[in-house]
């Protein structure tokens, strides 16, 4: 399955769009397995935003991180403590909005299925993995109707041992499941994805 997401991520072409949001990026992470499994994590109870949701190791961008892709290692390896140097980057998938204004890159990699992956408790409550077959089967727990930006969105959530897998996480899975798998999940384009930049100049509504 893995050579089928790197062959055709290869060719695609992730949507871009711009913003002067501020700027986040996530991992999504898949082991080596030959079902590779996806790395999610809970975040803490505790925590102001986003608190006990399940989401993708990720974070804020730094004045300080030379790009996006450098953002989406370091906070890979700050939450779940997965050494920079074991992923595998297969690239980006496209850019989406988070309810919070974030404009957030997810980032495609490939990590040993021997790797032991620790839950920073002062941002996160556990890390789990997924296998990928199990969001292809698409055996859904529910399709949310969620309210963005004026436009009403339809995005699956899953259940997977008591873990409800939902919202822009989901959306993002989809992606790769589409792209990446082809896996075919029915999914309308985000609002932010209705302006396409040619250049600096120019504009083209889709």
């Amino acid at each position: 399955m893995l050579t089928t997401i790197r062959q055709r991520l290869d060719s695609f072409e992730p949507r871009r769009f711009p913003s002067t949001q501020p700027k986040a990026s996530v991992l999504i992470a898949l082991t080596d397995h030959d079902d590779p499994e996806v790395i999610l994590t809970k975040r803490s109870a505790r925590l102001s935003t986003h608190s006990g949701e399940i989401a993708f190791p990720g974070g804020k961008h730094d004045a300080t991180d030379p790009d996006l892709l450098y953002t989406a290692l370091r906070e890979a390896h700050e939450e779940v403590g997965l050494p920079p140097d074991q992923v595998d980057v297969i690239g980006p998938l496209g850019q989406v909005l988070s309810k919070h204004g974030l404009q957030v890159t997810p980032w495609v990699g490939v990590i040993p299925r021997s790797l032991e992956l620790v839950a920073n408790p002062g941002e996160l409550d556990e890390v789990f993995s997924v296998p990928l077959s199990f969001f292809i089967e698409d055996q859904r727990y529910s399709t949310d109707e969620i309210r963005f930006k004026g436009k009403n969105m339809y995005v699956p959530a899953w259940e997977y041992e008591g873990h409800i897998i939902w919202g822009l996480t989901a959306y993002m899975l989809v992606e790769l499941l589409n792209e990446g798998c082809g896996a075919g999940i029915p999914m309308k384009p985000r609002p932010e994805h209705k302006i396409r930049h040619f250049s600096n100049d120019s504009q083209e509504w889709l």
